[in-house]
């Protein structure tokens, strides 16, 4: 059977998701882009691709998952010891940090389910793709131009953020994950940049960008994973197994390097990149 998707493709888009899902530069606006310059055919809104996506994304949600699993099960217990108190207790930062990953998970939810066939449609060109690259590292450069200084304290990373963030703030950061569904438009990216707006330290961002990803990407998986079963699954199944399990290992690596890298580095990096990037990729499918 002839695959849709060569297992090499799937490797390489694998590899490719794992590490630009997490890093503040969008995975998706990468994965349209990426085809079009190596002369691929595979399109953003192929049903066999998407379908593809599930997969590597569902990868990418249980890496999140195992890296900060010490942090869900500290969450989860708080979120139990809240809906049996019926109220959060004032040094419960476990349940504070609980509920507001729900309330910014909620709204992100909501708004993709809406939003994503539209958006897909409407920005669905390469060409629009390095469009958003661009403007995403213009987002990058303004949080941090705009960023608020976070305030120095011992408490421990996720007591820091419980504090910090507000209920208000929690909803407009969670729900800047819909804008992802543009391609060129980095996930990671406008979260982290939200959260440094709301007063976070580079690796407090992160942090919660990350925890705050996890439920968004494994759901929207969970809920398209019938699609593998499916016919537009044929010939795409062994590829997206390897794109999975590629995507794992660099999701991985990449969590792993960039809670390092927070700790005392900025978005100014991948902004350059995204500028550089976006505007080369823009010039060169304008000009072929």
């Amino acid at each position: 059977m002839a695959h849709p998707i060569s297992y090499f493709q799937g490797a390489i888009l694998g590899l490719l998701q794992g590490v630009s899902e997490l890093f503040p530069v969008s995975s998706l606006g990468h994965s349209v882009i990426l085809p079009r310059l190596v002369g691929w055919h595979i399109h953003q809104n192929d049903k066999f691709f998407i379908t593809f996506l599930v997969a590597t994304h569902l990868a990418t949600a249980l890496v999140l998952l195992f890296f900060f699993r010490r942090d869900w099960v500290r969450i989860v217990k708080g979120l139990g010891r809240s809906l049996r108190d019926r109220g959060i207790a004032p040094d419960d930062a476990d349940a504070k940090l609980g509920w507001l990953l729900v309330v910014g998970t909620i709204p992100a939810g909501i708004l993709g389910l809406l939003l994503e066939h539209k958006l897909r449609s409407v920005f669905a060109s390469a060409q629009s793709a390095a469009i958003f690259l661009f403007l995403n590292g213009l987002l990058l450069f303004g949080a941090e131009a705009l960023r608020r200084r976070a305030p120095h304290t011992a408490d421990d990373d996720d007591t820091r953020i419980a504090r910090q963030v507000g209920w208000r703030d929690a909803t407009v950061v969670g729900s800047l994950q819909a804008l992802a569904l543009i391609p060129g438009i980095s996930r990671s990216g406008v979260t982290m940049g939200g959260s440094l707006l709301v007063g976070l330290s580079h690796k407090d961002a992160a942090r919660f960008a990350f925890l705050l990803a996890t439920p968004i990407i494994g759901a929207a998986a969970v809920l398209k994973l019938p699609d593998l079963a499916g016919a537009d699954a044929r010939g795409v199944r062994g590829p997206a197994l390897v794109g999975a399990l590629c995507s794992a290992a660099t999701a991985y690596l990449a969590v792993r390097f960039l809670m390092r890298f927070f700790e005392t580095n900025t978005l100014v990096p991948f902004a350059i990149y995204c500028l550089a990037a976006g505007a080369a990729c823009a010039i060169y499918f304008a000009t072929t």
